[in-house]
């Protein structure tokens, strides 16, 4: 048994020698130190010996075990090394060469236009109201009623807003204004504040219209203010967002939360004035309506209007955007195209 033993350690140093790959090492392992290898194959018979016997051949056999053990592993790892070598050149790469260009993604035309906007106010010295008092789910109270519309008024019916079945008179709000009256609910005056916010509608959609869009709504609120206070702000931004090039002009308007009120437009720049399908054919695009804050809506958050007067504004930031960008179309900035996207 002694030989068979020495014999098969011959046998596993010889094909070492002729191994050439960790596949070659492997089957080696196999062949004579798995379970089922000639090693073990061996130690099976050492019951039938005498216990001389075994201790001897028992001890032989761990050796010549361990010692091809051992072997087995210093072959592998220069195998090893030698394969990983080979495949590290291989697979070499030259960080001194210009990566592959991977398009990268932009910001939104109509968040960089909000962001632009808010910018100019923020320098003018108004301040951006927390989201939590903007919510998009509203109430008829804070989108209606605290803002003086009668009770018929007919943008309550359901032609015009989205209810929801949430809870009872729970809303899409369809105007930035209610946030208005959480600004002055929270805030005592002076108060300066803008409201970014989508709005939803239900309207027919159209090159002008879209059923959701974006509005910002700014409020200003403090002793002494008058309407020379709204068009020194309004025409500021406009000069600052337009230039001063961009024709514009005040018309008197009517909304139940502001007494007067006004809507600001700005000449088409797709048709220069000259009449189109983006502005109807007026050569003029509406941007924003505004005025003084009605003296019902300050009493209805006990603002004393005897004390305190204020204009709000709300503009349609897609609208901006449209004229700024000579874009003809409302519906391109929800049409996620990546050709009309990639050009800002």
């Amino acid at each position: 048994m002694k030989s068979q033993l020495e014999n098969i350690y011959k046998a596993a140093t010889a094909d070492l020698e002729s191994a050439s790959n960790l596949n070659d090492i492997e089957e080696i392992r196999t062949k004579y130190l798995s379970r089922k290898g000639e090693f073990n194959s061996i130690k099976k018979g050492l019951k039938d010996l005498s216990d001389e016997e075994k201790r001897v051949v028992g001890a032989l056999a761990n050796e010549i075990s361990a010692n091809l053990e051992k072997a087995i592993k210093e072959k592998y790892d220069i195998f090893y090394r030698k394969e990983m070598d080979e495949k590290l050149k291989k697979d070499r790469i030259d960080i001194t060469l210009d990566g592959a260009y991977v398009p990268s993604g932009k910001i939104h035309p109509i968040t960089s236009t909000i962001n632009e906007i808010v910018e100019i106010f923020q320098n003018l010295g108004f301040s951006v109201l927390p989201n939590v008092l903007s919510p998009e789910v509203e109430t008829e109270y804070y989108n209606f009623d605290m803002l003086n519309f009668p009770p018929d008024h007919p943008a309550k019916d359901m032609q015009d807003t989205y209810y929801t079945k949430l809870a009872p008179n729970t809303i899409l709000r369809s105007q930035t204004s209610c946030a208005q009256i959480r600004a002055m609910e929270d805030s005592k005056p002076p108060i300066r504040v803008v409201v970014p916010g989508r709005v939803y509608r239900n309207e027919t959609v159209n090159a002008r219209k879209n059923n959701f869009f974006h509005q910002i709504e700014g409020l200003y609120v403090d002793k002494g203010i008058t309407f020379g206070d709204l068009k020194g702000v309004l025409n500021e931004f406009i000069r600052i967002y337009f230039g001063a090039a961009r024709p514009t002009r005040f018309r008197s308007s009517f909304f139940p939360f502001t007494e007067p009120s006004a809507e600001v437009d700005v000449q088409c720049i797709m048709c220069q004035g000259k009449g189109c399908r983006t502005c109807s054919g007026t050569g003029w695009l509406e941007i924003l309506g505004a005025g003084m804050v009605d003296t019902n809506v300050l009493k209805n958050v006990g603002v004393d209007p005897e004390v305190y007067s204020g204009f709000a504004f709300g503009m349609g930031v897609e609208r901006l955007a449209m004229l700024k960008y000579a874009i003809d179309d409302i519906r391109l900035f929800f049409n996620n195209d990546r050709r009309f996207l990639a050009q800002f």
